[in-house]
């Protein structure tokens, strides 16, 4: 069983339904008890990365993920999923993340030609050998929508980088634990051979 935290600020339905398309069961829950003994768990997140992680601390949800992804069972953040893994955000301040890879979140430089929020598709570039990216070509096009971007300590990390201006990280793994900047439930048949990877794992 796949289980989606509920943390009130995600594309829940979205994602549980991108799960049922590749013929995946996935569950939407708050209960920590649930999270605690997931099989496979999603964080998936939209929104400013302070009411996010006020949110899993006010729910008492930080122990359970937490729990889960120290157990080693397959974990797969997206967009703001990924960025709470970090340890730090600036998004409109300075607020501490999970602490799950070491690293901090920052904000797109402004660009004359270039928009940011970053909204749309673009490629993915991938590094090294990736499981979730099986069967699907590097330089294939995702779905972003993001204003800020994570920015690892560690090089290991990356699973895969992306163009905007600059070239920033847009998606990590370590062991059983991805997270990606991108959605894959808004990026069509690419997006759900992703998920169907994870679904596997």
């Amino acid at each position: 069983m796949i289980t989606i935290v509920d943390y009130g600020m995600g594309n829940l339905r979205s994602v549980q339904k991108a799960f049922e398309r590749i013929g995946a069961s996935a569950h939407v829950t708050s209960d920590r008890g649930e999270i605690a003994a997931a099989q496979k768990l999603i964080l998936p997140g939209v929104g400013a990365f302070r009411d996010a992680i006020g949110e899993l601390r006010k729910q008492e949800l930080v122990g359970p993920i937490l729990e889960h992804l120290e157990s080693g069972r397959p974990f797969l953040g997206i967009c703001l999923g990924l960025q709470l893994l970090l340890d730090v955000s600036h998004e409109d301040g300075t607020f501490e993340g999970l602490g799950v890879v070491p690293g901090k979140v920052v904000r797109f430089p402004e660009f004359n030609d270039l928009k940011v929020p970053h909204m749309g598709w673009n490629r993915l570039h991938t590094v090294g050998d990736q499981p979730l990216l099986a069967g699907i070509p590097d330089d294939a096009y995702f779905y972003f929508v993001h204003s800020y971007y994570v920015a690892p300590d560690d090089e290991a990390a990356v699973a895969a980088r992306t163009d905007y201006g600059i070239d920033f990280v847009s998606m990590i793994s370590r062991g059983n634990m991805f997270a990606t900047q991108f959605h894959p439930e808004k990026s069509q048949k690419v997006g759900l051979r992703l998920l169907k990877n994870f679904a596997s794992l």
